[in-house]
C-alpha cells in the first residue's frame, strides 16, 4: 500500500468540523455564582464531578480527597478531577449541527467589535495604560474575540471560576463585570458575551474565550500573561469529530487518535529540569496538510479482532468522554498508534551507524529513579538478576562478528565468560528513558492526562523500526527517537496543544513549536498498527503483536518472546543460535519477557555481521579509533589484507606486473596496447586518454623544459585569492555595525571613542597550512600597512607572522603578552579572532596538557580577557551550532550570519561567481536530469563489503583504504598504458576511480602550459594518509609519471612538501623571482596536476584551490554522525563558482537548510525572500551548472566552443530527439534508480558502442578532447533503458557530468580563444564532484519531513547532547538566526565542553559583552571578509578620534597693517595701561557673522561687498576640518571610557546619582518681580553650595577668595546655557580639565530639565523660569550674570558674616558655548611662525585666572581657531580689545551695571561687548590661546523655527510676513515677538533703510543697542549714557536713525548731536502703541521727521504674545 502522503487533514471537510461546543454542560450554569470557595464543597463539587464522568471506577470519598490530599495524579480516571469544561466534540449522532442564534442585541446600542454595548473600549491596546477598578477577589482576563484576533478584551473575572495553574478548582459557570462600562454581575458567560460584542457562531463558553491573565509589567502597562489552563481544552477531544462512526472508514478517512491520554501508572514528576519549557507539537494548520495521517485501509473501529495492540495501564477502560459515542465500548477502545509514524517510503529510511553522540545522556540531568513507576522498570530493579549469562569461547571466530547488545527495559543480567566479544550498550536505554522524560511545562499544571509512552508501546515501535532498515542498514538512535516522538504526539495531539502558548521563556527571540514530520524512517509501508482506542496495549498482547510484525521480514528480525522467562534465558538461547549459525541471517534478536505482575523487560541483541562492525566502530571515540587504526598498521595486523589486494588473480600479482613496467618505462613507451577494442578506435577523434598520454610522452619536454619554454603559455590562467568581492564588504559592514552597537547600548561595555588604534591577534589550529594560508590572506589584504602596523612596503614573512597563532602549546606565551599589552595600551582596541572556532571546545578543566585542546576555553575564557575593556573576541566559523547552546557566551545579537546572495537569482552584490555549497551538491542528486555532482561508488563498496567480512578484526578504515589505494594503484597501471600484455585491469578497479585517474593524467598535456587539476583524497588517519602516499608514489615512480603529476602529504603537523619540477611550474606561472620560494599552501597548488591526501581527523580549515576537481571521500568515518563533522567534510567541496558559466535565465539554488549554507539560510537581513528560491525554481543549480556549456557536454573541444547557443541548443535537441524531452529522461532515470537498488553497478562492457551518436556530433572531430571513455560513466546500465531512443542522452550526460573539465564555458567572453583546450579554465566554472561512502550518501541525500537533509536533524556536535527529546524538528524555512535561536533553546553542552561552565541564575549575565560570532558556509570568503572588517574598524576609529571643527579664516580684516605693537609677542598677560591705549576694534571678524550688519569704525575701509547671504544659509556651507580629538578634548554624552564613569555618574555597579532640587530667588529691577530659579545638584556637589542651617535652604553658591590658588581647581564657575543638545552638547570636561577640580552649571529651559539630567546625572543643573522658555541666548546670558552678581553679593556679606574681608570674593565667571572641543595654545618659540599645540581647558583658564591685573578688566576672552592661525593686520600681538564670542570670562563685579539684553535671540554678545566698552571697562582678547569649536548640526540657540499659530506644521512664512499694520487680520505667528522684529530688520533692512544700503560712509545711527540690519547695511553704534566712550561722529552724515526702547537717557538734546541726511529712515520700537507716541512727544521727533498713518507696525503676534511696534518717518 502507497501512503497519501501531503493530504489535507480531514477536519475542513467535515460536517462535525465546528459543532463541538452545541452542547450545554450537564450542571452548566445552573447554579453559578452560589458555591462558596470552601474547600468542602470544591471537593464535594470534584467528587459528583468525577462520577458524571465515569462509568466503573468509583470515584475517592470526598473525605479521603480532603484529609488525604496527595500531590499524585489518582488511580483512577485519567483526566484529572474538576475537569469541568464542555467537551468540545459533538454527539456521536449523525443528526446536522443547529447553527447557535446569538441574541440581538438592545435597540440602539454599540455592536463596534472591541467595545460593549455601552460603547466603551475594552481592547488591550486602549485599557494598557488606564487604572481599572478591580474588586477584590477579582482578576483581570483577556477575553479572545473571533472577529479581533490581533488584541485582547479585558474584562474582570472572579477566580473562583477560573482553574489554578495546574488546571483544578475552577467552579462550573460564571461571574464577571465589563472593564468597560463598569457593569457588574454577570453570571452567564452566555449574557456577557453578548454585551461585549463577541459574535459568536457557535454556543458561547469560557473555556473557549477567557484564554489569558493579564498582569501590569514594570512600567505599569497592562500586557498579556500566562495563558488560563483550562485542563485538556483546546483540542483535547476535537480529533473525534473527524471520527465516523460505525463502520465507515474508508481509505481517506482516517481515524485519528481516539486517546486522551495514556492511563498508566505514572506517578511523580519525572521531570528533565534541562529541558525548555517549550513543547514541539503539531500547530492546528500546518504549511502543507503535513500532519495529514497517510491513509491505508483499517479495520473499523468496533471491531475486536486480533492484530489491535494497545498501551499499558492499570485500567482496562480508561472512561469515554462525558456523552458515550456510538460504538464505544469499554472492549472496543484500543490505543493504536498514529499509522503515520508506522509507514515511510523506502527513501526516507537512514543506513548508518547508531551515532554514540546522539544518544541522549543523562549526564545534564537529574532522573529521580524513585519517582519512576511501572512505565520505567529500569529504575525500578525486580528481584535481583537472575543468573549470569555466559557468553560461549570462540564466538568471534566462529560467528566473524562481535554481537551488539542493547539495553532496553530492566536490569541486563551480568555476563561472564567471553565477555571481550560481545558489546554492551545502554544507547537504546537512554533513548527509552528520555522519551519517557516529560519536559517540565507538561507538568506544570500537576496531573495531566498528558503521559509518556508505554513500556510496550516502544518495544512494539521498536520491532516496527528493526524490521524495516534494509540488510546493509544500521539502526540510528535519532530515527527511532523521532518514531517516539511522533507516535507519543498523536496519541496527545489535543492535550499538547493546550500548552502551545510558551510559558516563561528561557531564550531570547522566538519560540519554536515546528511540525513533526508526517512520515518518519523507521516504519514500513506495507505494515500498520491498527487504530488507537482508549484500551491500553497489554502486556500479554505485546508479545504476539511483536511476532505479527517480526514476521513480515522472514529471518530479519527475530522475536524471542513467548517461549522464555527472562532476559537471561533469551540471551542465553541467543549466543547458542548465533553458535549453531542458526541466526546466519538474521540482523536482529528482540527479547520481550513479559509475566503477569512483573514489568515487561526487554533488550536487542544485533547480529548482522555489517551493523555489528558499524555500531562496535561509533562506540569508540574518534580519537580511539585513530589509534586502534594506527595499532592494526604497527603491529602488521593489516599486511595479511595489504597482500590478497596485491593479487589480482588470473591477472598476476601487481608488485611484479610494475616491476616489469619500470623496466620497460627506461624504453620508448610502446605503441598503442593491444587492449585498444574497435570501439576505442571509432572514437579517434577524441584521442583516447591512453593514446594522448603515450603521444604526450613522445612528443613533449619534460616539466622543466616545458616551465620556461616562452610559447607554452595558458590566457586563461589567473590567480583571484586575493580579491576581495562585494559580500565580504557587505559582511565586514555588518561586522562593523554590530561592534557599533555593542558600543551605543547603555551597557557601556565597550567605549570605541577612547581608542586611538586597532590591534589584532588571529587564533587558528594547529595546522601548518592553515597557519600559512592566513598569513598569506593577510599579506594580500594590506590591512597591516591600513592599520598602521608595518611602516615599509616589503616586510619579511616573519613579520606577517606575528599576528597569526596556532591554537598549540606556543599559544600561551603569544596571548598572554597581549593581554599584558592590552592592559598596559588602554587605547588600543585589541580584536581576538578565533578562525575555525568549533574546533577545540574542550573545557580546560578537562584536558591533559598533551592532548592540545582546552586551549581556547583556557585562554580566550580567563577572566582576563573577559575583563579587558579592549579585547574584543570574534569567533569565526563556518559550523557555528557548537557555540549556540543554553549556556553560550555569545549573545543572539552579536551574531553575524553570511548573508545570500543571490534572491530570486537577483545577484544582490554583483557578482560574477555563485557560491556551490553542500545544498548545491545535494540539489545535484535530485536534479535527475544528469550524473550528480555527488555520488557513491557501488563497485568499491561491495569488494570492500566482502573484505570486511573476511577480516572481521581489521577496521574497516584500514580495509577501505586499502581497496581504494588499490584501486588507484591499478587504474594509474591501466591508464599509464605502461603494462605491456593483455592485461585487463579495469574489473580490478572502479570506473569512478579510472575515470578520476584518466582525467588526471590527461587533464595537463590539454593545455600549452600544462595546467591540471587536483584530486582530493581524504584519510583521516595520518598513519593510513602515510601508508597510502608511499604507495601511490612507489607506484607513480614505477610507471615513470613522475613528471605527470605530484603526490602530496597533506598532514596537518607538517609543511606542505611539493617537489621543485612543480614548484618551479608554480613559480613561473605566478611569476615569483625569489630563489627560496616555496608553496606552503594549498592555494598555491593552483593548477598543478596532482593527488593530495588530507589527513587529520578533521580538515582544520585548509582552502583548496579552483583546480580541484575530484573529492575522494569513500573512505571517511560513516560512524560519527553529527552534523558538524558531517558538514565539515563535505565542505571541503565547497567552490565558488564563475558565473559567466550560467547560462542566462537560471533559477536559484536549492534551499536547503544545511550548514550555515547562505543560499539558503540566508541571514537576518534577508528574511523576507526566504523560502521563495526552491519552490518556483524547476531546475537545481547544479542542474544549470551541468548543463550550462550544452556543447561542451557532448564535446569538449576549443573549436566547438564558437558555435554560437542556438547551434548548441539545436545539437542538444537533436540528441533528445522530438518525441523524449528531457523531462521524460529525468522521469525515466528517477524511475529506475528508484527500482534498481544500486543505480550505479558497474555498466557492462557492450556499452561502448553507445558513445558513437556523440562522436558523430562533433563538428571538428581533429582535436582532442580530454574525456574518458564514455562508457565507464553511464550512469545506469543501460541495457536496462525501456526506451532506446533516450539513449544516447544519459551517456552524453554523464560524459558531461562526470568531468569539471569539460565545462568548456562556451558561453564566457573568451570562449573562441584557442586556450580553451586548457582543463584549469574550463574547470573553474563547475565545482568538483564528490564521491561518498554508500552509508553516508544515503543519509545525506534522505530528507526528512520538512524537505531538510535527514543529516540536519542530528546532533550538532559530539560534546553537546539534545535538552530533549520532546523537540521540534529543523524547519526548512528557518533563517541562520531562527536556527541559531532552535539550538540555543534545545542543546545543552556536555561537561567536557567549555561553556557548561557559564551557569548563572539570571540569564542577562551569560553572556560575553564583547563576543561575537561571524558564521558562513565553508570556503565562502570568511577570512577576506574579516581582514577587511578590520581594516575599516580601524579606519572608524580614526574616524571617531576625529570631528568636525568650524575652520573659517576671520573676516573683515583690512589689507594695510599698523606697524605699532603693543605687547612684546611673548608677553603672558596683557598690561591694564597699555591695552588702554589699544584702539577697541569695533569690526565684527568672526566669520559666523559675516552675514551681520558692519559696525561702523571711523578709517575702515571696506572690502568690495558681495552679494547679500541669509543667515539661514551660512550654518549649511560654513567650513570645517576633520581634526583628531586631543586627549583635552571636551566630550558628548557617548564617550564613557573608564575614568570618566564617577564624573558622569554613570556606573551600572552603582546605583545612579541622586538628586535634589533647590530654590533661589531674587529680585531684580528690569525684571519688576521676584525671579524664583532652580537648580538640580546631585548629592557628589553639595559641597559647592552653602545652605541653611535649619531647613537646609539653598543660600548661595560657594566661591573662592581672589587669593586662593590651587594647581588642581579652577577658581571661575562655568556656566553653559544650552537647548536641545542633550545627547550632543559637549558638558563632559573631564579630559579638558584634566581632572581639575571644577564647578561646572548646565543652564537649561525648565521644559528640557528631565531629559537633561537623565542623559548628565552628575551634572549640576540651573533650570530657567517658565516665562523663559521661549526666550533665546541672551534670557540665558542675563539670568547668569545677573544670578552671579546676587551670589557675589551674598557670598561677601556670608565672608562679612565670618570675619573675612568683602572684596577678596572670586567675581569671574565663565560663559561658555556647548560646542566648544578644544583648546590651542601657540607656540611663541617656534621658528617657522607661530604654531598651536593641544592645551587643556584647565591650562588656559588658569594661566588667564593667574593674570595679575585680572580685576581691571570687565570681560575677557579667547581667539577662534582657524588653520590659517590668526590673521589681521597684527599678526604676532597677543592681546586685542575688540568683540569676544563664545568663550568668555566676565567680571560680574565690574560690568554689574551693563546686562544682556534678555530679549534677544542673535548677536547678543555684539551689543553687549559694545555696551561694556562704551561704558568703560576694559576687553581683552587672549591671542595666544584658541577655542576650536565643534560643528553640532543639532540643537542650539540658532535653531528656531517660525511657524503659524494655526498649525503645529512649519510652513514657509516670508519675511514680509513677520510683520503687519496693527489692528489688521493677519495671519498670527506662533514665534516670539522680539525674534520676528530681529528677523524683519536683518532680512528687509534695505527696504525700511533705502539710502544705508552699501553705503558705509553713510551708516544708520543705532541708539544704545546694536541690531542686525543686514550685511549691506552699516551700523553706527553710540551710547546715550553719560561718561560713555563714543566714536567721533563729527561731520558723519547719518543715513538712519534706529531707537529701540529708548530710554530716559536718551533726550532731544542728545539727538540733536548728530546729522542725517534728507530722506533718511527713522525707526522707534517700543513696547505697545502707547508708549511708542510718548517716545516720539518725549524726543519731539516730528520737528525733524515726517509720520504718515501707515507707517505705524507691529509683528505678527497676536494680542496674548505681546507684539512689538514699530513706527517709520523720513528726515525732512
Amino acid at each position: 500500500m502507497i501512503p497519501l502522503h501531503g493530504q489535507p487533514a480531514p477536519r475542513a471537510s467535515n460536517p462535525r468540523l465546528h459543532t463541538d461546543s452545541n452542547r450545554r454542560t450537564p450542571m452548566g450554569n445552573s447554579y453559578a455564582g452560589q458555591l462558596r470557595t470552601t474547600r468542602f464543597e470544591e471537593v464535594l463539587h470534584n467528587s459528583i464531578e468525577a462520577s458524571l464522568r465515569s462509568n466503573t471506577v468509583i470515584p475517592r470519598p470526598v473525605f479521603s480527597q480532603l484529609y488525604l490530599e496527595t500531590e499524585q495524579l489518582s488511580a483512577h480516571d485519567g483526566r484529572a478531577e474538576n475537569d469541568d469544561e464542555d467537551d468540545e466534540d459533538g454527539s456521536a449522532s449523525n443528526s446536522p449541527p443547529i447553527p447557535y442564534q446569538m441574541k440581538l442585541p438592545p435597540e440602539g446600542c454599540c455592536t463596534t467589535d472591541g467595545f460593549c454595548q455601552a460603547g466603551r473600549d475594552l481592547r488591550l491596546s486602549s485599557l494598557a495604560s488606564e487604572s481599572l477598578d478591580v474588586p477584590p477577589g477579582f482578576t483581570l482576563v483577556g477575553i479572545k474575540s473571533p472577529s479581533l484576533p490581533e488584541t485582547l478584551l479585558v474584562c474582570a473575572v472572579d477566580r473562583r471560576f477560573l482553574p489554578d495553574e495546574r488546571g483544578r478548582n475552577a467552579l462550573l459557570g460564571f461571574s464577571g463585570n465589563c472593564m468597560g462600562c463598569g457593569e457588574k454581575g454577570f453570571r452567564y458567560f452566555t449574557e456577557f458575551s453578548n454585551h461585549i460584542n463577541l459574535k459568536l457562531s457557535t454556543q458561547p463558553k469560557k473555556q473557549k474565550h477567557l484564554k489569558y491573565h493579564l498582569y501590569r509589567n514594570n512600567q505599569g502597562m497592562l500586557v498579556k500573561g500566562a495563558s488560563i489552563c483550562w485542563r485538556g481544552h483546546d483540542g483535547r477531544m476535537r480529533q473525534m469529530g473527524s471520527i465516523l462512526t460505525e463502520n465507515h472508514v474508508t481509505s481517506d478517512e482516517q481515524p485519528p487518535n481516539l486517546a486522551s491520554h495514556t492511563p498508566s501508572g505514572y506517578t511523580g514528576s519525572h521531570a528533565d529540569p534541562s529541558a525548555l519549557p517549550q513543547i514541539a507539537d503539531l500547530p492546528q494548520t500546518l504549511t502543507n496538510g503535513n500532519h495529514a495521517v497517510p491513509s491505508v485501509t483499517q479495520p473499523p473501529l468496533n471491531q475486536s479482532g486480533p492484530g489491535r495492540p494497545s498501551v499499558t495501564g492499570t485500567h482496562a477502560n480508561a472512561g469515554p468522554p462525558k456523552k458515550r459515542h456510538k460504538g464505544w465500548s469499554p472492549e472496543s477502545s484500543a490505543n493504536s498508534l498514529p499509522e503515520s509514524t508506522l509507514k515511510t517510503p523506502p527513501s526516507s529510511s537512514v543506513s548508518s551507524t547508531l551515532s554514540v553522540s546522539s544518544a541522549v545522556t543523562h549526564g545534564a540531568r537529574s532522573e529521580p529513579a524513585a519517582l519512576l513507576s511501572s512505565s520505567q522498570p529500569s529504575s525500578t530493579p525486580l528481584s535481583p538478576p537472575e543468573l549470569s549469562v555466559t557468553v560461549p569461547d570462540q564466538l568471534l571466530q566462529t560467528c566473524r562478528l562481535e554481537p551488539v547488545v542493547f539495553k532496553g527495559h530492566g536490569p541486563l543480567p551480568q555476563l561472564t565468560g567471553n565477555v571481550g566479544e560481545v558489546l554492551v550498550s545502554s544507547l537504546l536505554q537512554s533513548c527509552y528513558l528520555s522519551s519517557q522524560a516529560l519536559p517540565r511545562v507538561y507538568q506544570h499544571y500537576g496531573p495531566s492526562p498528558i503521559q509518556p509512552l508505554s513500556t510496550e508501546m516502544q518495544i512494539l515501535l521498536t520491532v516496527y523500526y528493526l524490521v524495516q532498515l534494509g540488510p546493509d542498514q544500521v539502526p540510528l538512535i535519532e530515527d527511532l527517537e523521532q518514531i517516539f516522538m511522533r507516535s507519543w504526539r498523536e496519541s496527545h495531539l489535543s492535550e499538547i496543544r493546550q500548552y502551545q502558548q510558551p510559558q516563561t521563556p528561557a531564550t531570547h527571540g522566538r519560540h519554536y513549536v515546528v511540525e513533526t514530520p508526517s512520515t518518519l524512517p523507521g516504519l514500513p509501508q506495507h505494515l500498520c498498527l491498527p487504530p488507537q482506542s482508549q484500551q491500553p496495549l497489554t502486556p500479554s498482547q505485546l508479545p504476539w503483536l511483536a511476532q505479527l510484525a517480526a514476521s513480515s521480514c522472514g529471518e530479519g528480525v527475530v522475536l524471542l518472546g513467548d517461549q522464555i522467562k527472562s532476559l537471561a534465558q533469551g540471551l542465553q538461547q541467543t549466543f547458542s543460535r548465533l553458535m549453531e549459525g542458526r541466526l546466519e541471517n538474521t540482523n536482529y534478536v528482540v527479547i520481550i519477557v513479559t509475566a503477569p505482575g512483573q514489568e515487561t523487560q526487554s533488550c536487542v541483541v544485533v547480529t548482522g555481521k555489517h551493523q555489528c562492525r558499524a555500531l562496535a566502530e561509533s562506540m569508540c571515540s574518534p580519537n580511539e579509533g585513530l589509534k586502534e587504526i594506527d595499532h592494526q598498521l604497527s603491529t602488521g595486523v593489516a599486511q595479511e589484507l595489504i597482500n590478497f589486494c596485491n593479487s589480482l588473480g588470473q591477472d598476476g600479482d601487481m608488485d611484479s606486473l610494475l616491476d616489469s613496467a619500470t623496466v620497460d618505462s627506461n624504453e620508448l613507451s610502446p605503441p598503442l596496447s593491444s587492449q585498444e577494442s574497435a570501439e576505442d578506435k571509432s572514437l579517434k577523434s577524441t584521442h583516447s586518454p591512453k593514446d594522448s598520454l603515450t603521444q604526450c610522452s613522445k612528443e613533449s619536454h619534460s616539466p622543466k623544459e616545458r616551465a620556461s619554454s616562452p610559447k607554452d603559455t595558458c590566457s586563461e590562467y589567473s590567480v583571484e585569492w586575493r580579491e576581495v568581492r562585494p559580500i565580504q564588504l557587505a559582511v565586514a559592514r555588518k561586522l562593523l555595525s554590530h561592534v557599533c552597537a555593542i558600543a551605543d547600548s547603555s551597557t557601556q561595555n565597550l567605549d570605541l571613542g577612547s581608542f586611538d588604534r586597532v590591534s589584532f591577534l588571529i587564533l587558528v589550529p594547529p595546522s601548518e597550512v592553515t597557519f600559512q594560508q592566513t598569513v598569506l590572506h593577510l599579506r594580500s589584504s594590506g590591512v597591516l600597512q591600513e592599520l598602521g602596523s608595518l611602516d615599509q612596503e616589503c616586510v619579511s614573512q616573519g613579520e606577517f607572522e606575528r599576528f597569526v597563532v596556532k591554537m598549540d602549546q606556543s599559544a600561551q606565551a603569544r596571548i598572554d603578552s597581549l593581554i599584558q599589552e592590552a592592559y598596559s595600551n588602554t587605547y588600543t582596541l585589541y580584536i581576538l579572532v578565533h578562525d575555525h572556532a568549533h574546533w577545540d571546545i574542550s573545557s580546560a578543566s578537562y584536558s591533559t596538557s598533551d592532548s592540545g585542546l582546552g586551549l581556547v576555553d583556557q585562554l580566550l575564557n580567563s577572566r582576563r580577557v573577559r575583563d579587558a575593556p579592549n579585547i574584543l573576541i570574534l569567533h569565526v566559523t563556518s559550523f557555528p551550532f557548537t557555540l549556540q547552546t543554553q549556556y553560550t557566551r555569545i549573545s543572539p545579537y552579536n551574531e553575524i550570519h553570511w548573508p545570500s546572495a543571490f534572491s530570486n537569482d537577483v545577484d544582490l552584490y554583483h557578482e560574477r561567481t555563485r557560491y556551490f555549497g553542500v545544498s548545491e551538491l545535494l540539489e545535484s542528486t535530485r536534479s535527475g536530469s544528469s550524473l550528480p555532482l555527488m555520488r557513491h561508488d557501488s563497485s568499491f563498496e561491495s569488494m570492500a563489503s566482502t573484505l570486511e567480512e573476511r577480516f572481521p578484526k581489521l577496521h574497516s578504515a584500514v580495509i577501505r583504504t586499502t581497496v581504494l589505494i588499490q584501486h588507484y594503484c591499478i587504474a594509474l597501471m591501466a591508464a599509464s598504458g605502461r603494462i605491456g600484455g593483455s592485461h585487463n585491469f579495469h574489473k580490478h578497479t572502479s570506473v569512478e576511480t579510472l575515470e578520476i585517474v584518466q582525467s588526471l593524467l590527461t587533464a595537463a598535456q590539454q593545455c600549452p602550459a600544462h595546467h591540471g587539476h587536483m584530486v582530493l583524497l581524504r584519510i583521516p588517519s595520518s598513519a593510513l594518509a602515510a601508508w597510502a602516499h608511499r604507495r601511490l608514489t612507489r607506484v607513480r615512480r614505477q610507471l615513470g609519471l613522475e613528471e605527470s603529476f605530484e603526490i602530496i602529504l597533506g598532514n596537518p603537523n607538517q609543511a606542505l612538501n611539493v617537489g621543485q619540477t612543480f614548484t618551479d611550474q608554480i613559480k613561473t606561472w605566478l611569476k615569483i623571482q625569489d630563489s627560496e620560494w616555496v608553496p606552503r599552501t594549498y592555494l598555491e597548488l593552483e593548477a598543478i596536476p596532482c593527488i593530495l591526501i588530507l589527513s587529520g581527523a578533521e580538515p582544520l580549515g585548509e582552502s583548496l584551490p579552483r583546480s580541484l576537481k575530484y573529492c575522494d571521500l569513500r573512505v571517511i568515518s560513516c560512524s560519527y554522525l553529527q552534523r558538524t563533522t558531517l558538514e565539515q567534510e563535505l565542505g571541503l567541496a565547497a567552490y565558488l563558482v564563475k558565473e559567466e558559466s550560467r547560462p542566462p535565465h537560471n533559477p536559484g539554488p536549492g534551499s536547503d537548510l544545511l550548514e550555515s549554507d547562505a543560499d539558503k539560510l540566508s541571514s537576518t537581513d534577508n528574511e523576507e525572500e526566504e523560502g521563495q528560491e526552491n519552490e518556483d525554481s524547476p531546475l537545481s543549480s547544479s542542474q544549470q551548472l551541468q548543463s550550462c556549456p550544452d556543447t561542451g557536454a557532448l564535446d569538449t573541444s576549443s573549436a566547438q566552443s564558437t558555435t554560437s547557443p542556438n547551434v548548441q541548443k539545436g545539437t542538444v535537441d537533436i540528441l533528445q530527439s522530438p518525441s523524449q524531452g528531457q523531462s521524460q529522461f529525468q522521469s525515466q532515470t528517477s524511475s529506475q534508480s528508484q527500482a534498481t537498488p544500486h543505480p550505479q553497478t558497474q555498466p557492462p562492457a557492450q556499452s561502448y558502442s553507445q558513445t558513437q551518436p556523440v562522436s558523430q556530433l562533433q563538428t571538428q572531430p581533429q582535436t582532442q578532447s580530454l574525456n574518458p571513455p564514455l562508457p565507464q560513466t553511464n550512469p545506469q546500465p543501460l541495457s536496462q533503458t525501456p526506451n532506446p531512443q533516450t539513449q544516447p542522452l544519459p551517456s552524453a550526460q554523464s560524459h558531461r557530468q562526470h568531468s569539471k573539465s569539460t565545462s568548456s564555458g562556451s558561453l564566457s567572453p573568451r570562449s573562441s580563444s584557442p586556450h580553451l583546450s586548457c582543463s584549469w579554465a574550463r574547470g573553474v566554472s563547475r565545482p568538483p564532484s564528490v564521491l561518498l561512502p554508500r552509508a553516508l550518501y544515503d543519509i545525506i541525500t534522505a530528507s526528512d519531513s520538512s524537505g531538510l537533509p535527514r543529516c540536519t536533524s542530528f546532533l550538532p556536535h559530539m560534546s553537546v547532547v539534545w535538552a530533549s527529546s520532546f523537540r521540534p524538528l529543523l524547519s526548512k524555512m528557518m533563517t541562520c538566526t531562527e536556527q541559531s535561536l532552535y539550538y540555543r533553546q534545545w542543546t545543552v553542552p556536555r561537561s567536557h565542553h567549555m561553556d557548561s561552565s557559564n551557569r548563572t541564575e539570571g540569564r542577562s549575565d551569560n553572556f560575553h559583552p564583547r563576543r561575537l560570532l561571524l558564521s558562513g558556509p565553508p570556503q565562502v570568503g570568511k577570512t577576506g571578509a574579516y581582514l577587511h572588517f578590520l581594516g575599516i574598524l580601524s579606519r572608524m576609529l580614526i574616524r571617531l578620534m576625529e570631528v568636525d571643527i568650524y575652520d573659517e579664516e576671520d573676516i573683515n580684516y583690512t589689507a594695510q597693517a599698523e606697524g605699532v605693537q603693543y605687547h612684546p609677542p611673548n608677553a603672558p598677560w596683557p598690561n591694564p595701561d597699555t591695552m588702554r591705549t589699544m584702539p577697541f576694534d569695533y569690526t565684527i571678524h568672526d566669520p559666523k557673522y559675516d552675514d551681520i550688519s558692519a559696525v561702523y569704525c571711523p578709517g575702515h575701509k571696506t572690502n568690495a561687498e558681495g552679494n547679500p547671504v541669509r543667515q539661514e544659509d551660512v550654518y549649511l556651507r560654513r567650513r570645517t576640518s576633520r581634526i583628531k580629538l586631543s586627549k583635552y578634548a571636551a566630550y558628548n554624552t557617548y564617550h564613557h571610557c573608564e575614568q570618566c564613569h564617577q564624573y558622569l555618574g554613570f556606573n551600572p555597579r552603582y546605583q545612579m546619582y541622586e538628586s535634589t532640587l533647590h530654590a533661589f530667588t531674587f529680585t531684580h529691577l528690569l525684571l519688576g518681580e521676584e525671579i524664583q530659579l532652580f537648580f538640580i545638584i546631585p548629592k557628589s556637589k553639595e559641597h559647592y553650595f552653602s545652605f541653611s542651617q535649619t531647613g537646609g535652604q539653598l543660600e548661595s553658591m560657594r566661591l573662592p577668595l581672589t587669593s586662593d590658588w590651587s594647581p588642581d581647581c579652577i577658581k571661575s564657575p562655568i556656566f553653559t546655557p544650552t537647548t536641545g543638545r542633550h545627547e550632543h552638547g559637549l558638558f563632559n570636561l573631564y579630559h579638558a580639565m584634566d581632572g581639575a577640580s571644577h564647578l561646572h552649571i548646565l543652564v537649561v529651559k525648565e521644559y528640557e530639565m528631565a531629559v537633561y539630567k537623565k542623559y548628565w546625572p552628575n551634572h549640576i543643573m540651573l533650570v530657567l523660569p517658565t516665562v523663559f522658555n521661549g526666550a533665546g541666548i541672551g534670557a540665558a546670558h542675563f539670568l547668569i550674570k545677573e544670578l552671579s552678581y546676587h551670589n557675589l553679593e551674598l557670598e561677601r556679606s556670608r565672608r562679612v558674616e565670618g570675619g573675612g574681608p568683602a572684596g577678596d570674593v572670586w567675581p569671574f565667571i565663565i560663559l561658555a558655548d556647548d560646542s566648544c572641543v578644544m583648546f590651542n595654545a601657540v607656540d611663541l618659540d617656534a621658528h617657522n611662525g607661530t604654531t598651536e599645540h593641544a592645551v587643556s581647558l584647565k591650562h588656559v583658564l588658569q594661566h588667564m585666572e593667574a593674570c595679575p591685573d585680572l580685576a581691571h578688566y570687565g570681560l575677557c576672552g579667547i581667539r577662534k581657531w582657524s588653520s590659517r592661525g590668526f590673521t589681521g593686520n597684527r599678526p604676532r600681538e597677543p592681546f586685542s580689545r575688540g568683540h569676544l564670542h563664545d568663550f568668555l570670562l566676565l567680571n560680574v563685579d565690574r560690568s554689574q551695571n551693563i546686562q544682556y539684553d534678555q530679549n534677544r535671540f542673535t548677536c547678543h554678545d555684539v551689543d553687549f561687548t559694545l555696551r561694556l566698552h562704551s561704558a568703560g571697562l576694559l576687553v581683552c582678547k587672549f591671542n595666544s590661546f584658541s577655542v576650536m569649536k565643534k560643528q553640532i548640526a543639532i540643537g542650539g540657540y540658532r535653531t528656531f523655527i517660525i511657524k503659524t499659530k494655526m498649525t503645529d506644521v512649519p510652513t514657509s512664512v516670508g519675511p514680509s510676513q513677520y510683520i503687519c499694520a496693527p489692528d489688521s487680520k493677519h495671519l498670527f505667528l506662533a514665534t516670539p515677538a522680539q525674534l520676528l522684529l530681529e528677523k524683519y530688520l536683518q532680512h528687509t533692512s534695505q527696504k525700511l533703510f533705502p539710502l544705508s544700503t552699501r553705503n558705509y560712509t553713510h551708516p544708520v545711527l543705532s541708539v544704545d543697542c546694536y541690531l542686525n540690519l543686514g550685511p549691506e547695511v552699516t551700523v553706527c553704534f553710540v551710547s546715550s549714557r553719560p561718561h560713555s566712550v563714543n566714536i567721533s561722529t563729527t561731520g558723519l552724515l547719518f543715513s538712519g536713525l534706529l531707537l529701540c526702547f529708548a530710554d530716559s537717557f536718551v533726550t532731544p538734546g542728545f539727538l540733536k548731536k548728530f546729522t542725517f541726511l534728507k530722506g533718511a529712515t527713522l525707526c522707534v520700537i517700543s513696547a505697545d502703541r502707547s508708549s511708542l507716541r510718548q517716545t516720539v512727544g518725549r524726543l519731539e521727533l516730528e520737528e525733524e521727521w515726517r509720520f504718515r498713518l501707515s507707517d505705524e507696525f507691529q509683528t505678527a503676534n497676536a494680542k496674548e504674545d505681546r507684539p512689538l511696534f514699530f513706527l517709520t518717518g523720513k528726515h525732512i
